[in-house]
């Protein structure tokens, strides 16, 4: 009899199996709109241990021999040409299941749930819990995570809440400016500007931080206060010892510096991010003294609404900081670069500026509706150079099916950006820049794949400030053009991407600017 119920029981628990698989796939196939097409998934989905992928002593080769340790962008495209589209890597704690085309993607994204997870941070988590700070969106999960981020979103994502912070910006921009003529009319030939993402790095840091904590810092200032420094060297220390720290096991903690360093760098960015906030805070508390209505931005909406606790607004705008500086200074690092080197499309986007604001006359939110290549150039810009090569997704609510296989519930994938964005079927001369091909009624225009290049992200974790730094960017880059023509240096050899957590200039970006008459 137990034989004979353990063989029941056995049978029920395959039919269950193949439900669920049969449902996963169907679900896959709504989601993706393969239900009625012949291309559409196999019935029967193959385990995740079927998948191919390099061993543990491939990846070493490939990192520390090939040399592609601080080139991961690169390798997911040799990856993609060994393994195929989707692929698995093992490497000490982390195991992980590469996803590298638009289709792929797409079905990871329509099966993340309501309360998606990109990546466990438990370096992120460790420092917070050892100091007794509020977790941010990059820790917290689940309902809380969905909460804060509904706090946050209101005065960034919609436009038009956006578009208020066009003076602010353009504030920002004419110091910029301002700098620029100071370096170039210094340099040796009168003309060139060193280091060109360091500048706009300043730039970047000095754009989002007048909107998050409602005061300039001097970033772009000749000299910069002691105090901007530090917070400066913080959050590059922080993003650039996260990675390092997040690879090592942590019993190498006593052996290298990495570990103390990043405690540092936390320390220094907290603690300016604090200091900026709770002095925004006394100003306010002085207005209500005095009976006067409080007026601010986005720092006095976080503080009056009462949405979130002050401890979660000290983490939640340090980490919008984070992630706002680099998306503007790397993407206007490598479009000047790119225009420098191709003064056809350089002219176009002048002339298209120079016709819609003509006499050097400052851009409005309007404007920039009038200024279709301008956008196209900063996708085009993207999309070669996505300011993350790869995201991650983890699987907490769901089990989920993706390209044929199925997948348990804390499955962590790797959502290849770069691979996607790169690839020829989506983008012919994919290594070419051609602005031309996101421009409607031109015949460069791609058919491509509505997931193919996702800067940005999409869905509930898509990135909170996007607006701000679209209006950053098209604003610095249309004003630079009024008033410079770009040229690269002399001789200057091209600039290739390497992977730092973000992706950036492997070398530095030296450009020479020419007033326009």
């Amino acid at each position: 009899m137990a034989t004979c119920s353990s063989f029941r029981l056995a049978v029920r628990h395959r039919q269950k199996i193949s439900s669920v698989q049969e449902l996963l796939v169907r679900n896959v196939k709504i989601h993706t709109g393969d239900l009625n097409r012949q291309t559409a998934l196999p019935e029967t989905l193959k385990n995740m241990d079927e998948l191919p992928g390099p061993s543990l002593s491939s990846t070493v080769y490939w990192l520390f021999v090939k040399g592609y340790a601080d080139k991961s962008h690169a390798l997911q495209v040799e990856h993609k040409r060994l393994y195929g589209p989707i692929w698995r890597s093992r490497f000490g704690p982390f195991d992980i299941v590469n996803v590298s085309t638009a289709e792929l993607i797409s079905q990871v994204l329509r099966q993340e749930g309501r309360y998606p997870v990109r990546t466990a941070l438990p370096h992120w988590k460790e420092y917070l819990d050892m100091r007794g700070q509020a977790y941010g969106l990059h820790v917290e999960k689940g309902t809380e995570w969905y909460r804060m981020r509904s706090a946050l979103n209101p005065k960034m994502l919609k436009l038009q809440e956006a578009f208020a912070y066009a003076p602010v910006i353009h504030d920002v921009v004419s110091d910029l400016l301002q700098r620029v003529e100071r370096l170039r009319s210094r340099s040796p030939d009168k003309s060139t500007v060193c280091d060109l993402a360091s500048e706009l790095y300043k730039f970047g840091f000095e754009g989002i931080s007048s909107i998050l904590f409602e005061t300039r810092l001097g970033c772009l200032q000749e000299e910069i206060p002691t105090e901007t420094l530090r917070f400066i060297t913080a959050a590059n220390n922080m993003l650039t010892l996260s990675e390092t720290v997040l690879f090592f096991p942590r019993w190498t903690r006593k052996i290298f510096p990495f570990w103390k360093q990043f405690i540092q760098a936390w320390d220094d960015l907290y603690d300016v991010a604090r200091n900026l906030i709770d002095r925004k805070v006394k100003q306010m508390e002085e207005q209500v003294q005095r009976g006067e209505q409080l007026e601010g931005m986005y720092l006095t909406y976080l503080l009056s609404s009462n949405k979130l606790t002050l401890a979660e607004v000290y983490i939640t705008v340090t980490e919008l900081l984070l992630g706002g500086v680099d998306t503007t200074s790397n993407t206007m690092s490598w479009t000047l670069y790119h225009l420098a080197r191709d003064l056809e499309v350089q002219n176009r986007l002048y002339q298209e500026v120079a016709s819609v604001c003509p006499d050097r006359r400052m851009p409005t939110t309007e404007d920039l509706s009038r200024m279709p290549y301008l956008k196209a150039v900063i996708k085009e810009t993207l999309r070669l150079y996505p300011v993350v090569s790869g995201n991650g997704r983890l699987t907490v609510e769901n089990e989920v099916a993706v390209g044929g296989f199925w997948f348990p519930k804390q499955t962590q994938f790797h959502l290849c950006h770069y691979a996607a964005s790169h690839d020829e079927n989506e983008f012919p001369e994919a290594g070419a820049f051609i602005p031309e091909r996101w421009m409607r009624g031109t015949r460069l225009r791609s058919q491509h794949h509505p997931y193919s290049s996702i800067p940005f992200g999409v869905g509930v974790r898509a990135c909170v400030g996007r607006r701000v730094a679209e209006l950053e960017m098209y604003f610095a880059l249309s004003r630079l053009l009024q008033h410079y023509e770009v040229h690269p240096v002399d001789g200057s050899p091209a600039i290739h991407p390497k992977t730092r957590t973000l992706l950036i200039p492997a070398k530095p970006i030296n450009l020479r600017f020419f007033p326009r008459t």
